[in-house]
């Protein structure tokens, strides 16, 4: 089948999660540009342009799970919900959501440090090109920020259980990254076709890690 060419419009969402499918199978440093211009029929030459290059791709896939998994979690933080309900809820939907896209939770988990160490242009590159890497550090900033607000979400829930006598008191620093290490890693060894499906799972862990918190 021939390839679309450059001027043929292409959903941008279908090339970023075929993007992160990419970076399951392969990992950052294996995935090229053209694997993914294949994977949703287009040509290399027509993927640059909606993407520079790999680095703003592999951002935009990890903003499309934080844009995601916010949406989910953000309004139940906020909620006027017991704070076990909230907790519960949260951890619930976090785990369905990783299980409902698996190649963008894996890029979360692994892809991270890629997108950390990021190289600067040389000194002496075209000037476009340090302005597109300002632009992209200034966005990488802002989705690490996001990402903080993120695991805020669930540090202010626990300790709110904790101050209302809900929850044990436990550190919630130790304890948030504990869950979230639990939760992140679903989207890596979740398999669509095992023994349990998303919902199972989430109800599971929700039970084991609540268990481990809630005063009895």
């Amino acid at each position: 089948m021939a390839r679309k060419p450059a001027d043929q419009s292409v959903n941008r969402e279908a090339i970023i999660f075929a993007a992160a499918e990419v970076l399951q199978k392969n990992g950052y440093e294996a995935a090229t540009m053209k694997d993914i211009a294949a994977a949703v029929n287009l040509t290399a030459a027509s993927l640059y342009h909606h993407f520079k290059n790999k680095d703003a791709l592999l951002l935009a896939v990890l903003e499309v799970g934080l844009d995601h998994v916010l949406r989910q979690i953000e309004p139940v933080a906020h909620s006027d919900l017991p704070t076990t309900d909230k907790l519960r809820h949260m951890i619930h939907e976090h785990i369905v959501g990783l299980t409902q896209n698996t190649a963008v939770g894996a890029a979360m988990v692994f892809e991270i440090r890629a997108l950390m160490n990021v190289k600067a242009p040389y000194r002496n590159a075209r000037e476009d090109d340090k302005e597109a890497f300002e632009q992209f550090i200034e966005r990488r900033d802002e989705f690490f920020k996001r990402r903080d607000d993120f695991e805020n979400l669930f540090r202010v829930v626990v300790r709110e259980g904790v101050e209302n006598g809900s929850f044990r008191p436990v550190d919630v620093a130790i304890f948030v990254k504990t869950l979230l290490g639990a939760q992140n890693w679903v989207g890596v060894w979740y398999r669509p076709n095992g023994r349990l499906n998303g919902e199972q799972i989430a109800d599971l862990i929700v039970d084991t890690m609540l268990n481990g918190v809630i005063v009895a």
